[in-house]
């Protein structure tokens, strides 16, 4: 038998062994091809299959949020993943206007999602990052952020202070 050939056994007829390096080489390409494509695949249609879960999270109760007053509250993060640590919290900003009315600002800049500080003494949120100023409305004041904050819906359940968990819009809407 010339040296070109290889008799694999249970297979029957010999086979050259640039014919058996090629199947190996295909079929090793078509794992590695299926080992990336199948998370491509899953991050773009992601998504459309599994949208974000919105739901209502209790931030504290009426006593905890005085008249007029602004505080930062901590609530879970409806995009995180399961193993997300301490990632899997993100805070909001709950401005209390009446007795039974809110606002509820996201914590994130809309200029790049820096985290923005209340300035209670000058009823003002500053974003430290370009130095983007909003008033307690969370309408821009000045600087470099293209709208407003973004707003949460709120609503109160009994004495419980309820917000509507959201992830961020993204750059455009």
């Amino acid at each position: 038998m010339p040296k070109s050939f290889i008799r694999l056994e249970g297979l029957g007829e010999p086979r050259s062994r640039r014919r058996f390096l090629a199947n190996v080489t295909f079929g090793l390409s078509g794992l590695i091809g299926a080992a990336l494509g199948v998370p491509l695949i899953g991050y773009i249609f992601g998504p459309l299959i599994k949208p974000s879960p919105n739901a209502w999270v209790a931030v504290g109760s009426l006593s905890d949020f005085p008249l007029g007053q602004t505080k930062l509250t901590k609530l879970p993060d409806p995009s995180s993943l399961p193993w997300a640590g301490q990632t899997a919290d993100t805070a909001v900003w709950v401005r209390r206007t009446g007795q039974q009315t809110f606002d509820v600002f996201s914590v994130n800049c809309t200029h790049l999602g820096c985290p923005v500080n209340w300035l209670a003494d000058a009823n003002l949120f500053e974003c430290p990052c370009h130095g983007g100023i909003y008033y307690a409305n969370g309408q821009v004041a000045a600087g470099p952020p293209p709208r407003a904050l973004f707003q949460h819906d709120v609503r109160v359940v009994g004495d419980q202070v309820q917000v509507l968990t959201s992830p961020l819009p993204t750059a455009g809407l």
